[in-house]
């Protein structure tokens, strides 16, 4: 079972930057699809975005496309969420997810979450 730990959430104001990190347990990190999603207060869980298992394809939801980019690093066993330009509505606590199939942008499409981390964007 693959493990999985955000890091890297905060505080910052309107039109900052982040940089989350998701790091997996498993060795065979490069044998999964990963994808990031966010749920804010009182709202759904949401897509952001996805990445192929060697990180030559991704796919972004339209609301955070052109400021964020998804990376990976399969020797590091490690994934990346890089937010620029933040904006208050990003707000949400951030979740990296690993699927054994195919880059989803929905929750079913993964099979291991981690447990979140805050992101908080001030106006």
């Amino acid at each position: 079972q693959v493990q999985l730990v955000e890091s890297g959430g905060g505080l910052v104001q309107a039109g900052g930057s982040l940089r989350l990190s998701c790091a997996a347990s498993e060795r065979t990190f490069h044998s999964y699809a990963m994808g990031w999603f966010r749920q804010a207060p009182g709202k759904e869980r949401e897509f952001v975005a996805t990445i192929s298992r060697s990180g030559g394809s991704t796919y972004y939801a339209d609301s955070v496309k052109g400021r964020f980019t998804i990376s990976r690093d399969n020797t590091k066993n490690t994934m990346y969420l890089q937010m620029n330009s933040l904006k208050p509505e990003d707000t949400a606590v951030y979740y990296c997810a690993a699927a054994k199939g195919f880059p989803s942008t929905t929750s079913r499409g993964y099979d291991y979450w981690g447990q979140g981390t805050q992101v908080t964007v001030s106006s």
